[in-house]
């Protein structure tokens, strides 16, 4: 049940990994990288970051390449996915400028080497950083073909031990319809994993689902557009969808 009443004295949660769409980086642009969208954004992690919460990350790259447009454009599956994932990288480097700006430390850490620019994926590594409260972008998906940035921070929730998956979106939970084209969709404060894969909701794929539920992950969808929303719900307040067993 979602709480609106006071301030918690303590977070939620003690680590979290936040999974936003390359989508939301775009702002009003049709495609790329909005600067004031992703410092924005940065922002919201470094209030949660105060907070005390360690933070992981995934950013999707559709603003830049989706794999699956390119290969329905005709593009071979698996080098259209590797150059999402290439898109992933970029953005996980422009969320870490607009937090080191901010006087946050982060690594950006990818499933495909790229010594040059970020750190390999190394697992006890990834984990020291949170320890030390650094926020952790994990770019280029899982590192392998066929696998979306969903089941991506799916997976690294699990590794890195986080208690929840906050996934930003544009609407503020889950709805049993599209609520930007349908004015009687029907909000659900919490909905089970599986009444999700069902109903072939639009929350994440069905893998990512299903690793959560296999893992007893939570997943907390809410708005990312509402300001102060995700420091809102790691503080006991504001208004999300939970899914969970």
């Amino acid at each position: 049940m979602n709480d609106t009443g006071a301030t918690q004295a303590k977070p939620t949660y003690r680590r979290v990994m936040l999974k936003i769409s390359g989508e939301a980086l775009m702002g009003d642009q049709v495609y790329g990288l909005h600067p004031p969208t992703v410092e924005r954004i940065a922002r919201e992690v470094k209030s949660v970051r105060d907070l005390g919460v360690e933070i992981c990350m995934v950013i999707g790259g559709g603003n830049i390449f989706r794999g699956l447009q390119g290969s329905a454009q005709g593009m071979e599956r698996t080098t259209a996915d590797y150059m999402g994932m290439l898109a992933t990288v970029m953005n996980a480097l422009a969320m870490q400028s607009a937090l080191e700006g901010m006087g946050v430390f982060c690594r950006v850490i990818s499933a495909i080497r790229m010594d040059e620019v970020c750190e390999p994926y190394i697992r006890r590594r990834a984990v020291r950083h949170l320890e030390k409260g650094r926020v952790c972008i994990f770019a280029a998906g899982t590192g392998n073909p066929y696998f979306t940035t969903d089941t991506a921070a799916t997976l690294r929730a699990n590794e890195m031990a986080c208690e929840a998956i906050f996934k930003g979106t544009k609407v503020d939970g889950v709805y049993d319809k599209d609520p930007m084209k349908a004015a009687d969709a029907v909000r659900y404060d919490d909905i089970t994993y599986d009444d999700v894969l069902v109903k072939n909701l639009k929350v994440m794929d069905a893998s990512a689902i299903a690793l959560a539920r296999d893992n007893d992950l939570p997943i907390i969808v809410f708005s990312l557009d509402e300001p102060g929303g995700f420091h809102g719900i790691l503080a006991g307040e504001g208004t999300y969808t939970i899914v969970h067993s």
